[in-house]
């Protein structure tokens, strides 16, 4: 390497990093994202640590995105994930070295700027550490680790090393999500007092059957007990492990869990639950859980129900807000998201929010509610169906893990803060987790405010 060479790598290294300390889809031909050349100022060279489904997914949300250069794919199933991805790389013009050790990737690719980690949650913490402790900027899957201590040491290293840690909870950059807290709910107030949020992930059968692969495609038994797995059925199927993920309620619940604490500006004060390995023979983690949260707001009590189950796929995934003037209903499902107004709450109240196209209705006419004279008991047989309105945000075609990729991206160029930094991360991992203390102690647990504060 060359004088010239060495210092455009200094420079754009140094630019990338002191910008950092300030700022702590669509089908297109591979000619489109030429991730080699340019050599920007602000181009950022990535590592891709984890290249299974997940790891792909985010791949593919990244090569939407101008001025990130693939440089190193690690894997440690050669054969298939490593191969696949470092392929369809280099077919976008992202030339890349692989690898098997992710230290040896770090010992070896010296013109890295960040990773991006969609390793089994078990990995997380020790990869992410030893990630920024080699001076790269880290984004990582949700959930950020499987235990609390893994967790806080990935929050300390990032103080200590003055890195970068943006936590998978892609919701927190989702165009719609962010209106729907800063406009309707925080500004409009259209929700009224939220007092009640329920929310699900159910999955069918066929999406949770146990994982295969193909048996010519083996990791030998070495490699795998080097990188903590039992058999290879173990390390497809991790997520039904202990020891390895957090069983649904991590995989699912975490990211809208994390929701109910963004949007009720509280970490939760206590939670009851309960679940079960009710169907799936052979699966540590529970296939069912059912979770009841009290959170304490500023405006009083507030109770939220969380359910993920693996046996039926009904009303997929979703969180509703309920307050007493009105109820919000959104999704990270592009087509779903509604807005309900009480059917007393006088329309004129939400008309100068619909002229600042805030939300768009009402889409049906509200059905009257009947009013008694004074003095005789009300008989209500039915609720009167409410007014609904359309969200008038969407995610102009973008993948739904992009824009928290681009935030990440942009926080290290110094043009923003992440949107899910470490401690953010820290406080969903603790109220998650508990729910799986709960089920084992079979009562409400409760929540101490030391317990969110690394």
């Amino acid at each position: 390497m060359d004088n010239h060479t060495t210092t455009e790598r200094i420079d754009r290294r140094s630019f990338l990093h002191s910008a950092a300390a300030v700022g702590a889809g669509l089908a297109l031909s591979p000619a489109v994202f030429a991730g080699s050349g340019g050599g920007k100022p602000d181009d950022i060279n990535v590592a891709l640590l984890g290249a299974g489904t997940q790891g792909q997914v985010l791949m593919s949300a990244c090569l939407k995105i101008p001025g990130i250069n693939f440089k190193a794919v690690c894997d440690i199933w050669k054969a298939h994930n490593q191969k696949r991805a470092s392929r369809l790389l280099k077919k976008y013009r992202h030339e890349n070295n692989t690898y098997e050790d992710y230290r040896e990737m770090l010992d070896k690719e010296k013109d890295l700027d960040a990773v991006i980690i969609a390793t089994p949650d078990f990995w997380h913490s020790r990869h992410a550490v030893d990630c920024m402790k080699a001076g790269l900027h880290v984004y990582c899957e949700k959930e950020m680790s499987n235990t609390l201590e893994g967790a806080a040491a990935m929050v300390r290293t990032a103080r200590e090393t003055g890195r970068l840690l943006q936590i998978g909870h892609q919701r927190r950059s989702n165009p719609r999500y962010i209106h729907c807290f800063e406009k309707l709910i925080r500004e409009a107030g259209l929700l009224g007092r939220i007092t009640t949020v329920n929310g699900q992930w159910n999955r069918s059968k066929a999406a949770c059957e146990d994982i295969g692969w193909h048996r010519n495609a083996d990791i030998d038994g070495a490699s795998l007990e080097k990188y903590g797995f039992e058999s290879m059925h173990q390390f497809r199927n991790w997520r039904w492990y202990k020891g390895k993920g957090g069983g649904p309620i991590v995989d699912l619940g975490s990211h809208q869990i994390d929701i109910y604490n963004w949007f009720l500006g509280a970490n939760p004060k206590a939670v009851m639950a309960s679940g079960g390995v009710d169907y799936w023979k052979g699966h540590e983690w529970y296939d069912a859980v059912q979770a009841l949260y009290e959170y304490q707001t500023a405006r009083g009590t507030v109770r939220a129900f969380y359910q993920t189950i693996t046996t039926n796929s009904g009303n997929g995934y979703y969180e509703t807000f309920m307050g007493d003037e009105g109820t919000l209903l959104i999704s990270e499902a592009a087509g779903r998201g509604n807005i309900y107004r009480e059917v007393w709450v006088a329309p004129e109240k939400w008309q100068p929010w619909v002229r600042k196209k805030y939300l768009d209705g009402p889409i049906e006419p509200a059905e009257k509610e009947e009013k008694k004279p004074a003095g005789v008991e009300l008989e209500v047989y039915e609720s009167p169906k409410p007014p609904t309105y359309n969200m008038t945000v969407t995610m102009n075609n973008k993948k739904y893990h992009e824009p928290h990729l681009e935030n990440f991206f942009d926080a290290i160029r110094g043009k923003c803060k992440l949107n899910c930094p470490p401690e953010i991360g820290y406080e969903t991992a603790a109220a998650v987790l508990k729910v799986n203390e709960a089920i084992e102690a079979g009562r409400r647990l409760e929540f101490k405010p030391e317990d969110f504060k690394v």
